[in-house]
């Protein structure tokens, strides 16, 4: 099928799937492969046409973020020349809408691994307790369900390569196994309730809850940050916070909880409703180069 976005609405495919929010794309003879919830997506851009396979319209315009207006969004966020710089480079990119499920394991096995890295877990991990699907003569994996990864053995999940966090995806497994945590009743919840519930899980943190927010949920005023971010902030937005504190986290290894919470409500209020748009443009450019 043939969606025509028309010059009005930017999109690069491309880019929106290789900028670090999603793990489980690949790049195969001019075309991406996926698998969304149950099936196997194929899509390709030419120009300004999407061309896709074994979706319904409706799926692919929530998925790609296609609903955003994406030319506003970026006017909002293009508060300064470093943003400008990225949204001209990266102009298109755009906030995926994932399935929650699979970005909650995702961003809890994520944490403290660079992409690749992430991708083999979560690669294993479908492989293993996923259901197989043949698609063009390839095999593609669902993403496992949470009965799936709560009945697995701590044994079998850390042959994928998990380490600590195999407590981490069993125990939260479980609990959404369990009915005992809704990610669809988060999804209706303002941003704060919604991050004090995400942080209730095990293995759920402060980035990870952002990006479960961002990346799924639909909260475009999350502002996750990490390694790269921090990085970002302390090049080129540190006039913007108390000197002390930036010597401080540029001494640190790692942040705590408390100066991540300032980093991101920097991040929110600078940027405003539409700052997780901001942070996935600087963080990309950032990483890139």
């Amino acid at each position: 099928m043939l969606l025509r976005l028309g010059k009005r609405v930017p999109f690069d495919l491309g880019v929106t799937l290789c900028c670090g929010q999603v793990f489980r794309w690949e790049f195969r003879n001019e075309w991406w492969y996926g698998v969304v919830r149950s099936r196997v997506w194929k899509a390709r851009q030419v120009d300004d046409a999407l061309e896709y396979e074994n979706a319904e319209e409706n799926e692919v315009l929530e998925y790609f973020g296609l609903q955003d207006v994406l030319p506003r969004i970026l006017r909002e966020i293009a508060k300064d020349q470093y943003a400008r710089k990225a949204i001209e480079e990266f102009r298109g990119l755009r906030i995926l809408r994932q399935e929650p499920w699979e970005c909650l394991i995702s961003y809890i096995c994520a944490t403290y691994k660079g992409i690749p890295a992430i991708k083999r877990m979560l690669d294993q991990l479908s492989m293993e307790f996923g259901e197989k699907i043949i698609f063009e003569g390839h095999e593609f994996y669902t993403f496992p369900t949470a009965e799936r990864l709560a009945k697995a053995s701590m044994s079998t999940l850390t042959t994928c390569g998990l380490g600590y966090r195999t407590k981490y995806v069993k125990e939260t497994a479980k609990i959404v196994r369990k009915h005992a945590f809704d990610l669809e009743r988060v999804r209706g919840m303002p941003y704060d309730e919604a991050r004090k519930e995400l942080l209730k899980l095990p293995g759920v943190g402060p980035k990870v809850a952002d990006c479960v927010l961002l990346f799924s949920l639909g909260k475009t005023e999350a502002f996750p940050v990490d390694v790269w971010m921090r990085r970002v902030i302390l090049r080129h937005y540190a006039k913007h916070l108390p000197q002390e504190f930036i010597r401080r986290i540029s001494r640190e290894k790692s942040l705590s909880n408390t100066e991540y919470a300032r980093l991101s409500l920097f991040g929110r209020n600078y940027f405003g409703k539409y700052a997780g748009y901001a942070q996935e443009y600087l963080y990309h450019c950032e990483r890139t180069h």
